[in-house]
């Protein structure tokens, strides 16, 4: 039986949550444990499909439409002098593919945005729009599923670095005062 690695090895690693997952990793283990059915992927589409149906020695679903639909690659683009720099695009960019400071303007790094749409939310100015990867001018190719999962990976580990960090501050301060 594959294994939630193999599995995560076949998933584009866009990180999206459109499965109903927290991202691919879960969404691997999941399936892995016959818990979710191999279709629920909208940025893979046919083609992740067919790869997990191969691996798995299961017949090849169409993708389920309460997921979404299969469409082109997208990038996310920021409206940058709609832009007011609150950073609330910054923590659910799942591979740091928008740089900026708050109260700053923001842009996107074309390059690594894998089109996760979870920029799009939080923004306050509706400033954050997905277009096709291939209507923009000069674009480079798509991250590939591995750039995809060492920048997601690094991307954690920011994270909990820095919450480490907090968490030892806290610790200090409450140490101080007492």
């Amino acid at each position: 039986m594959p294994s939630a690695d193999d599995i995560d090895a076949r998933l584009p690693q866009t990180q999206c949550t459109r499965c109903g997952f927290s991202g691919c990793r879960p969404y691997a283990e999941a399936i892995a444990s016959g818990s979710a059915p191999i279709n629920q992927c909208p940025p893979g589409g046919g083609e992740t499909i067919a790869a997990l149906a191969a691996l798995l020695a299961r017949a090849a679903l169409p993708l389920n439409p309460a997921y979404g639909s299969e469409g082109p690659l997208l990038v996310a683009q920021i409206d940058e002098e709609a832009c007011i720099g609150c950073a609330k695009c910054l923590p659910p960019c799942p591979v740091d593919a928008i740089v900026g400071a708050h109260k700053q303007m923001h842009t996107v790094i074309v390059a690594i945005c894998t089109g996760c749409e979870l920029c799009v939310a939080p923004c306050p100015v509706d400033c954050i729009s997905m277009v096709p990867r291939a209507s923009l001018p000069h674009a480079p190719r798509a991250p590939s599923p591995q750039e995809n999962r060492e920048r997601f990976d690094a991307h954690g580990a920011r994270a909990a670095a820095r919450e480490r960090e907090r968490a030892a501050l806290l610790s200090a301060r409450k140490r101080a005062c007492d």
